[in-house]
């Protein structure tokens, strides 16, 4: 690529870096708040599975507000170290929680 005019090169990169700066103004994105996740701990109880555990955090919790269930199901099992699905009865898991 030859660049046959400086001006018109050197504005055009100017142009696109204002509007990145002016879009990262207005649109901050939700993860670089600054609010303070905490953990709560609950024990698994007979017939709880991660879909239902799941499905109370996205309707109790603000952490998991407007997240899918699966990608809920997939940070659990993250945040616990669990290998697979299978939970144990009185076996504690640690949710994140605001």
């Amino acid at each position: 690529m030859i660049i046959k005019s400086w001006k018109k090169f050197l504005r055009a990169i100017l142009i696109i870096v204002g509007v990145i700066v002016f879009v990262n103004i207005l649109m901050p994105d939700r993860t670089l708040s600054h609010q303070n996740v905490g953990y709560k701990t609950i024990s698994v109880s007979n017939g709880d599975t991660l879909w239902t555990i799941a499905k109370a955090e996205q309707e109790e919790n603000s952490y998991y507000e407007g997240k899918d269930i699966r990608d809920i199901i997939y940070d659990i099992k993250k945040t616990n170290n669990l290998e697979n699905s299978s939970l144990k009865i009185n076996q504690v898991l640690e949710i994140p929680t605001y």
